[in-house]
C-alpha cells in the first residue's frame, strides 16, 4: 500500500513539476514585480530548503527564494504559474526538511466580483498552492489555508496595477 501511494505520488509529482532526465537542480529565484534579480552563487553549497551558508535563517534572508512570501495570479484565476513553481517548491521543500514548521496558505482576490465569489476564489487559490506543497512532500498538518477574498488588499486603488498586487496567495509562517 505504501509502495503504490509513493508510485502515485511521484507520478503526479512527475506531471506537476514536467519530466526531466537532468539531474535535480536548484530552483531559479523568483522575482518579484519591481525587484531586482539576485546574483547567481558563489560557490558555496546552498539549498533553498536550507538556506545559505552565510545567513543564520533562510526565511528572513533577503537573497533566499524562501523570503519571497507571495504567489501572484491572474484576473479570475487559482491556476499557479510557472514563474512561481520554484518559490512553491522551494517552500515545501523547507516544510519536508522541517516537519515542526507550519504554515497558513492565504488567499486574495482583487475588489471586482461579489464578496461570495472572492471568498470562493481565494481559497482555491491557497488550496491549489497547499496541493502543490503536498504534492512536493510537505505535510498535511503543516499547512492551513485561509480566504481573505477582498477584505486584504495589499494595493489601495482601482485600477489594474493595484488590482494586480491584490490577486495573490501569501505563505505566512506559524510564529512570523
Amino acid at each position: 500500500m505504501q509502495k503504490s501511494l509513493m508510485l502515485i505520488s511521484a507520478a503526479m509529482l512527475s506531471i506537476v513539476m514536467g519530466c526531466s532526465s537532468e539531474e535535480t537542480k536548484q530552483p531559479p529565484a523568483v522575482v518579484e514585480q519591481g525587484q531586482p534579480a539576485p546574483a547567481s552563487g558563489t560557490g558555496a553549497a546552498t539549498s533553498p530548503a536550507t538556506g545559505s551558508a552565510i545567513s543564520g535563517n533562510p526565511l528572513t534572508d533577503p537573497n533566499n527564494i524562501l523570503s519571497k512570501r507571495s504567489i501572484y495570479y491572474d484576473f479570475d484565476s487559482s491556476l499557479v504559474s510557472d514563474q512561481y513553481k520554484p518559490l512553491v517548491t522551494a517552500h515545501a521543500q523547507y516544510l519536508a526538511a522541517n516537519p515542526s514548521a507550519k504554515i497558513t496558505i492565504q488567499g486574495n482576490c482583487d475588489e471586482r466580483g461579489s464578496r461570495e465569489y472572492n471568498i470562493a476564489l481565494g481559497q482555491r487559490r491557497a488550496d491549489g498552492v497547499k496541493k502543490m506543497m503536498l504534492l512536493l512532500g510537505a505535510a498535511d498538518n503543516q499547512i492551513d489555508t485561509i480566504s481573505f477574498g477582498e477584505e486584504k488588499p495589499r494595493a489601495m486603488g482601482h485600477n489594474e496595477e493595484a488590482w494586480q498586487q491584490n490577486r495573490r496567495s501569501d505563505i505566512v509562517y506559524a510564529g512570523e
